[in-house]
């Protein structure tokens, strides 16, 4: 990997970063893996389209694991031979143990190696990576990074939509969630994440369309028409509700950048087919 300005960044595969940005801009991405009928994926190492078919197919649920210590010192030991510093930007702790595998990593290198809890997932995690390499790609020091990611952080808005609630129900990540919902898996729901890094239910109602024109509801409560902001639509095998948030976006806000991400197997297992919407208010 190469030097970026004296800091290198690293973070996990639930950030969806795209390889090719991941590669532009030099961020090491460490895989979570996903265990099904006996076989174990890295994330990213088959199609999402594959993983799906597999999935329907499979007896039992899909198990879900973070990197180990060992993969995290490795990728930290590696980042070290061409930087002085490293910051890590992991998935919230409140919805995976990669936080914590990170820091107890980050111990063998004292100061070298910092950990820094997005308290967010897919593309609100990502964006704070990208944030975090452009800074260091600029000159920044690590102290300089740090303050701006804990800024950043609550000002990345990101929105879920859930086509089934089948399947964060049996992972178990589902939290706040039911106690809106009361056993009915068949609506269609929107989460975020909160301050505190754990889901919280937004919306609930029947009808996908209803859903998707909540979700761009939801972000232009937090978002300034008005003014430039940078969007990401992420989607797990639902190019055609992307499609239709990507134009929504487009006509409703000030768009300053755009892309649009499929999610990775391991957040997909949880979350199953879906979109979601990150948004950060940049002008």
């Amino acid at each position: 990997m190469n030097a970026i300005g004296g800091v290198c960044v690293v973070t996990d595969s639930t950030s969806d970063i795209p390889k090719e940005v991941a590669e532009d801009l030099g961020i090491a991405v460490v895989p979570l893996s996903v265990s099904l009928n006996g076989e174990t994926f890295v994330d990213g190492s088959i199609s999402l389209a594959d993983f799906f078919a597999r999935m329907k197919a499979a007896r039992d649920f899909p198990k879900t694991s973070q990197p180990s210590v060992g993969a995290f010192a490795s990728a930290f030991e590696s980042a070290l031979e061409s930087c002085a510093e490293v910051l890590c930007v992991t998935i919230s702790h409140k919805l995976s143990g990669t936080y914590e595998s990170a820091t107890e990593a980050a111990k063998r290198f004292g100061d070298r190696v910092h950990v820094f809890d997005s308290l967010n997932l897919s593309w609100g995690e990502g964006y704070q990576a990208v944030a975090a390499a452009r800074a260091a790609a600029a000159g920044a020091s690590l102290g300089e990074i740090k303050h701006t990611l804990e800024d950043l952080r609550s000002r990345v808005h990101m929105v879920v939509g859930l086509d089934s609630l089948d399947n964060l129900a049996k992972g178990g990540r589902i939290g706040k969630v039911s106690a809106m919902l009361g056993g009915m898996l068949n609506l269609k729901v929107l989460l975020t994440v909160g301050s505190d890094g754990a889901f919280e239910p937004v919306y609930k109602g029947r009808g996908a369309k209803n859903a998707l024109q909540a979700t761009i509801d939801w972000v232009a409560e937090r978002i300034d028409a008005t003014r430039e902001a940078a969007f990401a639509v992420q989607h797990a095998e639902s190019p055609d509700k992307a499609a239709w948030l990507e134009a929504a976006i487009r006509e409703r806000f000030t768009v300053g950048e755009m892309r649009v991400i499929e999610a990775g197997c391991v957040i997909s297992s949880h979350t199953g087919t879906g979109w979601g919407v990150t948004a950060v208010q940049t002008g």
